[in-house]
């Protein structure tokens, strides 16, 4: 566990800490499946479990198990050390939350435990997109919680002037309208820079694009692929229409305050941005939208990077059956639909897509699900996103001129010697 630690490439995780109470609260000394343990040590992150979901949780937890759930949220900055230290010690946390990009690192490590066994009782129907993230190497080391997406956030009143009466179901009608705005001439169509890298990520899963590749026993970059070019040259149709620069990404500066000024008929962004161009410009609540980002075709969305988190039991622990049970309480059916009601999480099971009924960003993001997809699901692949990511470099440089293709070359060192470094 004492290894480099990896950077955040996902939805950021939030971490709740109950003290840890020794030895005397295994599962061994509480009677032998660790329901009567005195306490379980649940470590989450900062804003992921909202107050309804996690009253509800913890008192049905404390019911069912007699155990106590002492539940203290910590902040983001430093947790990743934090965390990899913790899970390296003889009393770790028992659950963790961790953001679904990095559970390959913890499982390679050893730092969490495998959880096939509760794959099989509860997990035969999870949404194989948000489940993914949570295997490595074939076996299951986390059990998906919650994902969030991208949608489509547009300016109501700046399309009825442009004539358009519906949203757009396609990419060529998406294209179409943002072309009525621009011949309309009062507003930007798209507020679009040119390094919105995790947008790029979902057009490249939306057409089945590889980032990286297997080279004997290491990955290399596989921006040369023309199933990423394709994937760039759809991003290149869109930012034709956005007046943003090409070398920033959609926090320099940022798009929702871009946005709130009323001169921009769409960004694309996550649901949460439209509180922020909310507070800059309290009129414009009214004028807000929301769709889904359409795909080539009517009936099917296109493809999204799901950021979210998994959970995920310490191998270390000495109360995993204990901490298998909070898992069974937390992802029930119920509890899934809860959250997503509560904040408008996308849940970990189609079937509870109707959850977020209500909250118009989450109805939007909730059919691209499915078909959405994470960055490459590898331990070496953090170190390519810490700046300066090179495929923000790519994305540049074909948005100036160059081809896809010399654009690769002209980053794949970099990204090769990233993807070689030893976490």
């Amino acid at each position: 566990m004492r290894r480099g630690l990896i950077a955040a490439t996902g939805v950021a995780a939030m971490l709740v800490s109950v003290a840890a109470c020794g030895s005397s609260d295994s599962d061994k000394d509480s009677g032998g499946n660790g329901s009567r343990a005195k306490s379980l040590t649940v470590w989450f992150m900062d804003g992921s479990n909202p107050p309804g979901w996690t009253k509800s949780v913890q008192a049905e937890f404390e019911q069912k198990t007699g155990a106590k759930l002492d539940i203290q949220v910590q902040k983001w900055n430093g947790i990743q050390q934090k965390l990899t230290t913790a899970l390296s010690e003889s009393a770790p946390p028992d659950v963790v939350e961790v953001g679904n990009t990095q559970t390959s690192f913890y499982a390679q490590t050893g730092g969490i435990a495998d959880l096939g066994d509760l794959k099989k009782e509860i997990g035969a129907d999870w949404t194989d997109s948000l489940n993914k993230p949570s295997v490595f190497e074939g076996k299951q080391y986390a059990a998906p919680w919650y994902a969030a997406s991208r949608v489509v956030i547009y300016n109501k009143k700046i399309w009825a002037d442009a004539g358009i009466t519906d949203t757009p179901k396609t990419r060529a009608e998406f294209f179409k309208d943002l072309d009525a705005i621009q011949k309309k001439g009062d507003a930007e169509p798209l507020y679009l820079p040119g390094q919105n890298w995790y947008f790029f990520d979902g057009l490249t899963i939306g057409t089945g694009a590889d980032l990286v590749k297997k080279d004997g026993s290491k990955y290399v970059s596989n921006l040369g692929d023309p199933k990423v070019a394709k994937a760039m040259d759809i991003y290149k149709q869109y930012q034709a229409f956005s007046k943003a620069p090409k070398d920033k990404d959609e926090a320099t500066p940022q798009q929702a305050d871009v946005f709130a000024k009323g001169k921009t008929g769409a960004f694309i962004g996550m649901g949460w941005e439209a509180a922020t161009a909310i507070k800059a410009n309290p009129e414009i609540e009214k004028e807000i939208g929301y769709f889904t980002i359409p795909g080539e075709t009517a009936d099917k969305p296109e493809g999204v990077f799901l950021g979210g988190s998994n959970l995920a039991v310490a191998e270390g622990s000495k109360k995993k059956e204990l901490a298998k049970e909070f898992l069974k309480i937390a992802l029930s059916d119920k509890n899934e639909a809860a959250l997503s009601k509560e904040v408008g999480s996308i849940p970990n099971k189609d079937s509870l897509l109707s959850s977020v009924k209500g909250n118009p960003a989450a109805e939007a993001a909730a059919p691209a699900a499915k078909g959405g997809g994470t960055t490459p699901l590898i331990p070496e692949w953090a170190a390519v996103e810490n700046a300066p990511n090179p495929i923000k470099a790519y994305m540049t440089a074909v948005l100036e001129g160059k081809s896809a293709d010399e654009a690769a070359k002209q980053v794949e060192g970099d990204m090769n010697k990233r993807l070689s470094q030893k976490q």
